[in-house]
């Protein structure tokens, strides 16, 4: 028999993301008792009127072991019934040591074998083409003349993707690598620099088209709840977080897609499937494994997915065989505010890292300015429901893109000087 949630308490780090906060009020307005947790003391989260505790731990990338060892700790002194990780840097170093907390209380996790397979892209892309689940021309390469012979094979402009985007090794610090675009051999033997000897690229052709997510909560890869969201701008603007999006009915094929690659890998908790539809119909880009930044929107639309998680891990299954749980309103839009101010400066400026990729023009970013004060449309964090965190959230975001601001301009003084001093 499941207990009443008052009788739980549940720990969800990485309390300063949007995904984490909207974690914290489902909870609170269900009754569990949570603790906040993150590793700045000015975290948002920490703010939230649905945290009745807060815990501070260090870094998880540079302390990883002793970040999992102050939650493990926390959940021994606070009879904690479960633990939300949020971020890989969190998960990978909890995940290697989750024997410690046997008896303690249950971790948000998939298995280690489902997780190392959406940890890895490689296996990832292996697995959907096995499931006849269309994917963008991939080749592995280790070294940049491979990269270089390959780039040419694949058409430019041409994608680099590290294999693992974080590397967590025995319980060292934990090293971060992140997409980037090559439009030439030249290009490409300067973004390789990054990669080489660190981890394997994977170079894929460019596939352009709209970004959605299929999101779903299962249990052993049977489909509990699911929900979709389109992308309408990411940061950078080349393809990276979405810093708006909106809900729209599940897609019947790419659903199809999700469901048949986690059910094939026998998926336990939340997990977003990412596709690009384009031209040539849709792709796969990824598996996120985590709980994925958009998270919001999805509660917001009316899809509870953290309260179910949560009694998914506590309460188990349901029993019967009913339909997955797919309501939720369509057309509900949801921003995160720093990811969009990044964006609207980034169009304004006219900063293109890659100028063959297309760039919205000012109007966009004047029309996104606009936009900001549209009631109907809604924030990840700012909440009159629950105040303190989006304020905090607000300050913080300003400072981030005026301190953003300065160093550019100082970049461009330097290399003003630079310049003059060559001419004289």
């Amino acid at each position: 028999m499941s207990r009443s949630p008052s009788a739980n308490t549940v720990i969800v780090t990485d309390a300063g993301l949007g995904s984490a906060i909207a974690i914290i009020r489902s909870l609170g307005r269900k009754g569990w008792r949570v603790i906040a947790a993150d590793s700045d003391p000015r975290s948002p989260g920490f703010r939230s009127r649905f945290a009745q505790e807060q815990l501070l731990y260090p870094s998880p990338e540079r302390s990883p072991h002793e970040c999992v060892t102050a939650l493990l700790q926390r959940a021994s002194e606070s009879d904690v019934s479960l633990i939300i990780p949020v971020t890989d840097a969190i998960i990978l170093p909890l995940a290697e040591m989750r024997a410690h907390f046997d008896g303690v209380c249950k971790l948000a996790l998939p298995e280690p074998a489902a997780l190392d397979l959406v940890t890895d892209k490689l296996k990832t892309l292996k697995l959907a083409e096995q499931l006849g689940v269309p994917t963008p021309r991939t080749v592995p390469v280790n070294a940049t003349w491979e990269a270089v012979e390959q780039g040419g094979r694949l058409g430019w402009p041409v994608v680099l993707k590290p294999q693992m985007s974080r590397l967590y090794r025995e319980q060292r610090k934990t090293q971060s690598f992140t997409v980037t675009y090559a439009n030439n051999p030249q290009q490409l033997v300067e973004e390789m620099r990054r990669f080489e000897g660190h981890c394997q690229v994977l170079l894929q052709e460019f596939y352009p088209g709209t970004g959605y997510g299929v999101e779903l909560l299962t249990y052993e890869g049977r489909v509990l709840a699911a929900f979709q969201h389109e992308r309408l701008r990411e940061i950078p603007i080349n393809g990276g977080a979405s810093a708006f999006r909106q809900s729209v009915q599940l897609d019947p094929t790419l659903y199809s897609h999700a469901v048949r690659l986690l059910k094939e890998i026998n998926w336990t908790g939340l997990a977003m499937v990412e596709f690009k539809v384009g031209n040539k119909g849709p792709k796969l880009m990824e598996i996120n494994g985590r709980i994925w930044g958009s998270l919001p929107l999805a509660v917001l639309s009316g899809m509870d997915f953290p309260a179910r998680l949560a009694e998914l891990c506590l309460d188990g299954p349901p029993q019967d065989e009913a339909m997955p749980h797919t309501s939720y309103v369509v057309g509900t839009r949801a921003r995160n505010l720093y990811l969009e101010m990044s964006w609207i400066a980034q169009v304004l400026y006219g900063r293109r890292r890659y100028p063959f990729l297309p760039m919205p023009s000012r109007r966009d970013a004047l029309k996104a300015v606009v936009q900001l004060l549209h009631p109907a449309y809604k924030f990840d964090i700012l909440s009159l429901e629950d105040p303190y965190p989006g304020l905090t959230d607000v300050f913080k975001s300003v400072g981030r893109i005026v301190a953003k601001m300065k160093q550019r301009k100082m970049g461009v003084t330097r290399a003003a000087q630079g310049t003059a001093e060559e001419k004289a």
